[in-house]
């Protein structure tokens, strides 16, 4: 936000934005996730997709899943700039002000788990490009420290720094452009190599089994909902006419297009490479290999900054609404700082099964804030001066088991969807009646009775 510290003796999160601060156009909500939407981890995930799933089926659920996914971000996008306020104020909004500090610190640990996650990935990517172009050995424990410590250094130099400006000046002007050419340069490189293979069996080639389309939807959408808990931070930004009105298209639009579009070219590019990559190359090591593969996977690797500070900032936010004495710029170096030191120790890759089941709570969770506010209710009527909403609170709970129970006893139907179908209706057929206070005015509430 432009001025962190302007709210130091409010809390922030739990304060709709005024509309002085609120800058993001179109272009800048489409920039940011789009950029948000690229990365390694999608990649590889969509590596997974295939040879479970033949590749028309996968680029169905690649293409279907995606739509869905950024549609939910762009649902929860148009709301957090309707309200002004950041996903912790949603949640408080929704379940009450007691009950909702369980979520919040749901998503703060999840928020350091995953910023941790990232920093990995980068250090293995920073790694590969020493070995394969300076011939440089740096995966000891000495070289890994060095990586590690770099690209902590390198989050914490942002964090210091606006995060408007760093969307508008940064993201927008400077690298969404390289990352664009890095992924049409690589889709390239790879396009060819398929069409030297033969297109038409690629596109014919069936499923080896192990994963029903469902399933494979399931695995596209996990990615746009990681961000769920996060897109109102953002969203808040954006602007509003004199009207009230003005500024929530934008906000929708383009959160939608922006991630959707990333979304489906990255799922797509990991399928590409893991189906002319050799049987047992890694996805870093196959884009090396290609050619003009070092600098476009350095640009991307940039690029996955983009994602660590995007989870650093929300982690921020949170947790400024549960304890606001600190702003979220000193939250956020604390966070950084953590994360750098969590990356230098954890087993990361062995505690992603642990990330990716944390993340289920957030479908349900998502799904009953969308039913009580996303339907054109003011927020107000949600009840947001109660400290617990016990009717809310059942049903998130309720929808978590129903989320692991289908992944246990019905995998071929899938998780989310269902999950998010169910307590959507539920939260919005016991939606409480309108209170006669403004929107405005009962986060306001919200806001002093949490300050």
């Amino acid at each position: 936000m432009a001025h962190d510290d302007s709210f130091s003796s409010a809390n922030e999160a739990l304060t709709p934005l005024p509309a002085s601060q609120r800058v993001f156009g179109w272009h800048d909500h489409a920039s940011l996730w789009f950029s948000l939407g690229v990365g390694l981890l999608v990649m590889q995930i969509g590596a997974y997709l295939v040879p479970a799933v033949g590749t028309r089926d996968a680029a169905i659920a690649i293409v279907l899943g995606s739509l869905l996914g950024a549609g939910l971000l762009a649902w929860t996008a148009r709301l957090g700039c309707e309200t002004g306020l950041a996903s912790a104020g949603l949640m408080h909004a929704t379940y009450g002000s007691a009950f909702a500090r369980l979520p919040v610190l749901l998503n703060i640990v999840q928020l350091v788990g995953w910023t941790t996650f990232e920093l990995v990935i980068m250090r293995e990517g920073t790694q590969a490009i020493g070995q394969q172009a300076f011939g440089l050995t740096l995966t000891g424990p000495l070289g890994g420290a060095l990586t590690t410590l770099l690209w902590g250094a390198v989050l914490l130099a942002l964090l210091a720094g606006s995060m408007v400006k760093l969307v508008r000046r940064f993201v927008s002007r400077f690298g969404l452009p390289l990352v664009v050419l890095s992924l049409v340069w690589l889709t390239w490189q790879f396009a060819t190599r398929l069409e030297a293979k033969g297109l038409e069996a690629f596109w014919a080639r069936p499923g080896a089994g192990g994963m029903g389309m469902f399933s494979a939807l399931d695995l596209v959408i996990a990615m746009p909902v990681s961000w769920l808990p996060l897109v109102a931070d953002y969203a808040r930004h954006g602007k509003r006419n004199a009207n009230g009105r003005g500024g929530l298209g934008s906000a929708f639009t383009g959160t939608w297009l922006g991630y959707a579009l990333a979304n489906i070219w990255c799922y797509a590019l990991g399928v590409m490479v893991v189906s002319v990559a050799e049987p047992g190359t890694g996805l870093v090591t196959a884009l090396l290999l290609a050619q003009g593969g070092l600098v476009a996977l350095g640009l991307i690797l940039i690029d996955e900054l983009d994602n660590a500070y995007g989870d650093v900032y929300s982690g921020a936010v949170s947790t400024h609404s549960l304890l606001p004495r600190w702003s979220v710029r000193r939250w956020g170096l604390l966070i950084a700082a953590l994360c750098t030191g969590l990356a230098l120790v954890l087993p990361m890759h062995t505690l992603e099964p642990f990330l990716l089941m944390l993340s289920s709570v957030f479908v349900p969770l998502y799904g009953v804030i969308l039913g009580r506010l996303g339907t054109g209710r003011a927020i107000a009527s949600v009840g947001n001066n109660r400290r617990v909403d016990l009717g809310a609170a059942l049903i998130w709970i309720a929808g978590i088991a129903a989320y692991h129970a289908a992944a246990k006893w019905a995998p071929q139907f899938g998780s989310a969807l269902p999950t998010l179908a169910a307590t959507f209706l539920l939260a919005w057929l016991s939606r409480p009646k309108p209170a006669s206070t403004t929107t405005a005015g009962g986060a306001s509430a919200l806001a002093q009775n949490r300050g």
